[in-house]
């Protein structure tokens, strides 16, 4: 078993103005999901993308708007977000505090990031 304090764990820029940290991923020997928290400053951003896979997110902090191929939504602190797979998405910080929220996505997705500009959160 893994315990990891978020803290603790590196970030690294990610869409416009914001920050990912992969707090368990293949290096912690997980076979099959990674869990990733995003931190988006006020006015930034995750990227506007799809992909060959479904993910969750729960906002854990702030609000923003939810842009995908339907209207656009709103959703806050507690929110959770089942995204099916090639539906494009993006969250969009509409608030005046840092979003933080928390993705899960299958192994696969998280090493496709680096090499595709369509894979993320």
């Amino acid at each position: 078993m893994i315990l990891k304090k978020l803290e603790n764990v590196p970030s690294k820029p990610y869409g416009q103005g914001a920050q990912k940290k992969v707090v368990i991923g293949a290096v912690d020997g997980a076979p099959t999901f990674v869990m990733r928290v995003f931190d988006v400053i006020p006015g930034g951003a995750s990227s506007d993308h799809s992909h060959d896979f479904e993910h969750e997110v729960l906002i854990l902090k702030g609000q923003a708007t939810l842009k995908g191929d339907g209207p656009d939504q709103i959703v806050t602190e507690g929110t959770a977000i089942f995204i099916p797979a090639n539906e494009r998405h993006q969250l969009v910080n509409t608030g005046k505090k840092t979003l933080q929220f928390m993705c899960c996505v299958p192994l696969r997705g998280e090493d496709s990031v680096g090499t595709s500009p369509s894979a993320g959160c």
